[in-house]
């Protein structure tokens, strides 16, 4: 198996980890707690349910309609010190995905709604070979401190008292 495509993180990052995977369903589960464990180690156990299902759609939409036969697809996780980043790579090109209303007895369609929902942005980056798929989620706003205090989820409120 081939991987052709070049990796693409964000210009500036503190975290980076990409996989490839075969193009085969099982890849989707294990990309899919990669991401989500990854979540979890590097500080943000809040996005690690919303990471995972970005994951599985991007690996789902590229294992339906990117991947060719003995070529692998990239997962690409990237913290910045604004998201989590989840990129996914495919060899198809000249495929790329869009949303569009999805009718009600539709099994497929609504991955990229899903994802649309979640991440703060997404977007397809076209490659010499391939695409990329990404999506971010934005980052939890973190509370200021205030200095000497205890808790890191309050700040004081100048009066004294410990509000």
């Amino acid at each position: 198996m081939t991987d052709s495509c070049p990796p693409r993180p964000p210009k500036s990052y503190n975290r980076h980890d990409e996989v490839s995977y075969t193009p085969y369903p099982r890849s989707i589960p294990l990309a899919r707690r990669r991401v989500a464990g990854l979540a979890v180690d590097w500080g943000h156990p809040a996005l690690a349910d919303d990471a995972a299902l970005v994951a599985s759609e991007l690996c789902t939409n590229a294992l339906l309609h990117g991947c060719l036969r003995d070529r692998l697809f990239r997962v690409e996780t990237t913290l910045t010190d604004t998201a989590l980043r989840i990129a996914v790579t495919d060899p198809r090109g000249e495929r790329l995905p869009g949303t569009r209303p999805p009718h009600p007895d539709d099994q497929f369609g609504r991955g990229l709604l899903i994802v649309r929902m979640l991440a703060g942005r997404w977007a397809v980056e076209r490659l010499t070979v391939g695409k990329t798929v990404w999506a971010e989620l934005d980052l939890p706003k973190r509370s200021p401190v205030c200095p000497g205090a205890l808790s890191t989820t309050r700040c004081c409120s100048g009066d004294g008292g410990a509000g």
